[in-house]
């Protein structure tokens, strides 16, 4: 008998998984395969997710973590995070085959920081410095982009209030923690400029409020997603900040029996780089523990869909589906 006497089941979030730029750059590694054959080489992670990345290999693609280890003349696929106009450049130069899987959210950032330097403004990235998408970002613009990580660091920015700035944020981040750091940044300069429409992108937005949604009726929460994804970590920490208790699953080994102790209802969700099978292997191993009655709670439809690079489809449209 569990602690509340109720019987075993899991919530699962709906939307939950790939989102749409995930599904396009794995496509298109999978596409460039059959187009050229193997090896292909991308340039970091496709995706951060092992288990996609290990299926990719497996397939002939190469994973490097510079185009410097490219061969030269080779095709190069940038990952689904972008790229700054360096390395556009250096592959340029070293005549490499380039397929861009940039995510289009990702570009329309870029976009943005090289509207914001040609205006003449600071740009002020919120995002953590270590992660890919922020390298690509903070490289169209690195003598105007100071990057703030924290409430604390915006506070303490040594520029004065009537500086021109505007601001720029990481896609995958927690939209209550950046909405915090926007705050601090507007009390230091209330002339700062913004994206008309904020930068995190739908799919962190929709899964996060997801797991808000199931994490008030669950003693659990369990988020499949690698350990250097951004959004899925972000998905755990707004667990955690609604009081439930919450775990990011990688794989399903990695899920701990002493997690289900005195637990009745496990919500379950997933990463935007999460595959479902991964997913299916979670609740497969929860049904072993008991957990086997299943409630989908639906709080978004998501039908987005971003087509791929013309040189994979001969100028053809095609949809990452």
């Amino acid at each position: 008998m569990t602690r509340t006497g109720r019987s075993k089941k899991v919530i699962l979030a709906e939307p939950r998984g790939f989102c749409a730029g995930v599904r396009r750059a794995i496509l298109i590694v999978e596409e460039a395969l059959t187009k050229y054959g193997p090896p292909v080489y991308v340039r970091k992670e496709i995706v951060h997710n092992q288990h996609v990345v290990r299926s990719l290999r497996q397939r002939g693609a190469v994973f490097v973590e510079s185009e410097e280890e490219v061969p030269e003349g080779a095709v190069c696929i940038f990952s689904a995070h972008g790229v700054s106009p360096a390395v556009r450049a250096n592959a340029t130069r070293r005549e490499l085959t380039v397929i861009d899987a940039t995510c289009p959210l990702v570009a329309k950032v870029h976009q943005e920081a090289r509207r914001h330097a040609r205006d003449g403004k600071t740009i002020l990235l919120i995002g953590h410095a270590n992660h890919e998408e922020v390298e690509g970002t903070f490289g169209h613009a690195p003598d105007r982009t100071i990057i703030v990580d924290s409430v604390e660091t915006a506070q303490n920015l040594t520029l004065a209030p009537d500086a021109t700035v505007g601001y720029l944020t990481q896609t995958t981040l927690s939209l209550d923690e950046t909405s915090d750091i926007v705050d601090a940044l507007n009390a230091r300069f209330p002339a700062m400029a913004g994206p008309a429409k904020g930068d995190i992108c739908y799919a962190s937005q929709n899964r996060q409020n997801a797991v808000k949604a199931i994490a008030a009726r669950s003693d659990l929460i369990l988020v499949v997603g690698s350990t250097n994804s951004s959004n899925s970590i972000r998905m755990v920490e707004v667990a955690r900040n609604t009081g439930a208790a919450a775990h990011l699953v990688p794989e399903v080994a990695d899920l701990r029996e002493e997690w289900l102790r005195d637990v009745s209802v496990v919500g379950v969700s997933a990463g935007a780089s999460a595959p479902e099978i991964l997913v299916e292997q979670l609740l497969d191993r929860l049904a072993e523990h008991g957990f086997r009655d299943l409630e989908l709670e639906q709080t978004a439809v998501e039908n987005v869909v971003f087509g791929l690079p013309s040189s994979l489809t001969n100028g053809e449209s095609a949809h990452a589906s």
